[in-house]
């Protein structure tokens, strides 16, 4: 699987799918230092993607990464919603349901 990393002069993120976290039984794992936008989590370069990548790889997955660097200025990542297990369960059963309207 193919997974976008982007960064900015102070820090980085995985952007991965909220259900793919879900699946690997990582929702109540990350840190609100992570971010959420849509059915995305951004998971912080320290400890929340090292943990996903950890599960991901141990579940068999080949990962690789498409690397976004901004060397000037702060990401807009850091203006999306932080990570909770709470938003995301909302935003995957919202998810859910419009597709099975």
């Amino acid at each position: 699987m193919r997974f976008n990393f982007y960064s900015d002069p102070g820090h980085g993120w995985l952007a991965v799918p909220l259900a793919l976290l879900e699946r690997l039984k990582l929702l109540d794992a990350i840190t609100g230092y992570s971010y959420m936008r849509g059915m995305l989590a951004h998971l912080e370069e320290d400890c929340d993607a090292s943990l996903f990548l950890a599960r991901a790889r141990g579940a068999g997955m080949v990962i690789t990464f498409r690397e976004s660097v901004c060397p000037d200025r702060r990401s807009r990542i850091r203006n999306y919603d932080p990570y909770s297990p709470e938003r995301a369960r909302r935003n995957l059963a919202n998810n859910r349901a419009a597709r099975a309207d």
